[in-house]
């Protein structure tokens, strides 16, 4: 069995999480969504070829349903990214010398907003699984399509978009669950529909 892309899943998982959560409780001199941005379109360069640097269960799940990652792989990468995100959470604490305190509401309009915040992600990296795009634009096209999921998300919910990261940060509810995964779905099965 080979272990690298679990690895890689819970190692960037980590990452991602790590520094939003180090956003959200320091002083960055970049906003958390750019941060954000930044640091998957950086992961999918480094890890990509590993993993495809999902480090995220809606986009494993979201891969799933369109036949891109089998069932024992995909319970093995959400594994990996729920010890990934619980790594980041204490991580971030003890570089903090505090646990952030995360009010997360589950309401329908945060359930629509993370959808559609997913979705729009989802895209983005659907066209990326898919070759539509360039190697070498890749880490661009997943990060910007995060950006702008996040962005859109946010006009209503905290506009995080992985269950991972809500864990990490403590926002870790039905709402910020669900609505990533539902949107993950949508937006794969959206692009198949729309470009293949």
């Amino acid at each position: 069995m080979n272990y690298r892309p679990f690895l890689a899943e819970l190692l960037g998982t980590f990452l991602l999480a790590f520094l939003v959560r180090l956003s959200l409780g320091a002083q960055f001199p970049v906003a958390t969504p750019v941060l954000a941005a930044i640091t998957l379109g950086l992961i999918v360069y480094i890890l990509g070829s590993v993993s495809g640097a999902h480090v995220n269960p809606a986009v494993t799940i979201g891969l799933f349903t369109i036949g891109k990652i089998k069932a024992l792989d995909a319970l093995g990468y959400i594994i990996a990214q729920v010890i990934g995100a619980v790594l980041a959470g204490v991580a971030g604490t003890a570089m903090l010398g505090s646990a952030l305190t995360a009010t997360a509401d589950s309401s329908m309009m945060i359930v629509l907003a993370e959808a559609i915040g997913a979705a729009i992600f989802l895209f983005g990296i659907s066209a990326v699984v898919r070759k539509k795009v360039p190697d070498c634009m890749s880490g661009i096209t997943v990060g910007t399509s995060l950006l702008l999921g996040v962005l859109a998300a946010s006009t209503a919910s905290a506009g995080i978009l992985n269950p991972a990261v809500a864990l990490a940060l403590h926002s870790f509810t039905p709402a910020y669950i669900f609505g990533p995964i539902i949107g993950a779905v949508a937006g794969v099965w959206l692009y198949r529909a729309v470009a293949e």
